[in-house]
């Protein structure tokens, strides 16, 4: 009689034949179910309808890649950027969850390949003299035990692609995971340079009114002299004592709200407030040319864009999926091992067990559950066109308005240089007026108050146009190169 088990060398051999022939044209047949990919269209601009105009800036080749914020030549801000880049606490959660999407990725590749199960163990069993076997043997009502081992291989078929389309729809989901890092890291870089810039300006302003307060107390006791004299009278010494305390209110007030700045870059470089501190400086980082890209190349250097993107991959390589349920699995599947009611001889060749076969499954009646789940997976699909296309027109609104902003920003700066230097102009004038006896203190204070009004209102502007051109970089893409792999930590 012939041995036809999977261990015997003739039928392994003439198996393995026909088992790799029969997935060879299972895989050459196999078809996978669903639409194919294509970008949804978008209205996309030729031009920036704000970029007439513009100085077009060249990049540097000393930048390193995505390192925008080195355009504004402060080595302090780079440190801070470096910090955040290994140790923000929210980026570490987007980075936490691509390594789960690229696990789901791993997990999807693994279902291609077959499963391999081992198992042993032993059983005890016992029936009594009444079960209708009790009369096969005598030993039938007593204590048995049984000891088992088996190997067992399983494979699924992907003959409708349903298993490449779950791939494809985790990939496009990890490739989303790693432009939402990128979108994260770049909000987080876009917030902290923001606020190192304010914690500069104030730095200046605190500059500003420290010198203005020392100003006000030389008239404060010139003005007390004069009134000892009897030249000026006793309301000249109260305008010019009000005019010092609101001034010096004003440099308090500016404590708070530098402390603000500076436990929100401590936090943003994931440190305790209560240990970190920046020194102040006396410069503020220059205003950069940032570099304007087409509005084509938004699509792909916006890692929010490139997100919302591949969500649509996604949603429509789920489809395939929900409409292979329609469709039935085959699977292949291996068995065989030992099985022995004593221990001695266990593992030996009359106490083997084999079985071999494919398996055809499909479900006939589900009470529209599949038919719903498509309808579902294409819902989510035009919900997800829909969001990638309000996306993009965000970007481009986004892009637009800071464009503006900055070109509104410069002319207002000229005529507010020209308002300051008229305001400085007429406060010499009027100081000299005042020392020679020509005109009341009051006149002196409505003028030294239009100027340093004309000061802070020109550090202001400054500070918004940096912070415009932060908000620019950021719209822009803020350097990505549409890589789908994050950056090593430093």
């Amino acid at each position: 009689m012939t041995d036809r088990s999977p261990f015997n060398p003739v039928f392994s051999a003439r198996g393995s034949r026909l088992l790799s022939l029969s997935l060879s044209a299972l895989l050459l047949s196999a078809c996978a179910i669903g639409p194919d990919y294509q970008r949804p269209q978008v209205a996309e601009p030729a031009q920036y309808k704000q970029a007439e105009g513009w100085r077009q800036a060249n990049p540097s080749d000393s930048l390193a890649r995505g390192a925008w914020w080195e355009l504004y030549g402060d080595q302090q801000l780079n440190g801070l950027i470096e910090k955040l880049n290994s140790a923000n606490q929210t980026v570490a959660q987007s980075e936490a969850q691509y390594r789960q999407a690229q696990a789901l990725v791993r997990s999807a590749r693994g279902s291609f390949f077959p499963s391999v199960d081992l198992s042993a163990g032993k059983t005890r069993s016992s029936q009594g003299t009444g079960s209708s076997s009790s009369s096969l043997s005598s030993s039938s009502s007593g204590i048995r035990d049984t000891y088992n081992t088996q190997l067992g291989v399983s494979w699924e078929a992907d003959v409708w692609g349903k298993l490449r389309r779950g791939l494809e729809a985790n990939e496009a989901s990890a490739e989303a995971s790693a432009a939402d890092l990128a979108a994260m890291r770049l909000s987080q870089q876009s917030e902290l340079v923001q606020n190192y810039l304010q914690l500069r300006v104030i730095d200046q302003q605190k500059r500003l009114l420290e010198a203005t307060v020392e100003n006000y107390q030389r008239s404060l006791k010139m003005t007390e002299n004069q009134y000892r004299a009897g030249v000026s009278g006793k309301d000249a010494v109260a305008q010019a004592q009000t005019q010092l305390k609101g001034t010096q209110a004003d440099l308090i007030d500016l404590i708070w709200q530098r402390a603000q700045f500076e436990n929100a870059i401590a936090v943003l470089t994931g440190q305790p407030p209560a240990g970190f501190s920046l020194a102040e400086t006396r410069d503020i980082p220059v205003l950069p040319q940032v570099p304007l890209s087409l509005p084509s190349q938004l699509l792909e250097r916006r890692p929010d864009i490139a997100s919302a993107e591949r969500s649509v991959i996604a949603a429509n390589a789920n489809i395939g999926v929900a409409k292979a349920a329609y469709y039935p699995d085959l699977s292949l599947s291996l068995s065989g091992g030992y099985s022995s009611s004593t221990y001695a001889d266990w593992i030996s060749l009359p106490n083997r067990f084999w079985s071999v076969g494919p398996k055809l499954a499909m479900t006939l009646f589900d009470g529209g559950q599949r038919s719903a789940e498509v309808d579902r997976s294409e819902a989510l699909y035009d919900q997800t066109v829909a969001k990638y296309r309000q996306t993009v027109l965000d970007g481009f609104r986004e892009v637009e308005n800071y464009l503006v902003q900055l070109k509104v920003l410069e002319d207002e700066a000229v005529v507010r240089q020209q308002a300051l230097d008229a305001a400085r102009e007429s406060l010499r004038l009027t100081l000299n007026q005042y020392k020679a006896g020509l005109i009341a203190y009051l006149d002196v204070v409505v003028i030294q108050a239009s100027a340093l009004n004309n000061e802070r209102s020109v550090l202001t502007l400054q500070q918004s146009r940096l912070i415009a051109s932060v908000q620019l970089i950021a719209a822009l893409g803020g350097g990505w190169d549409g890589q789908m792999q994050p950056s090593e930590k430093k």
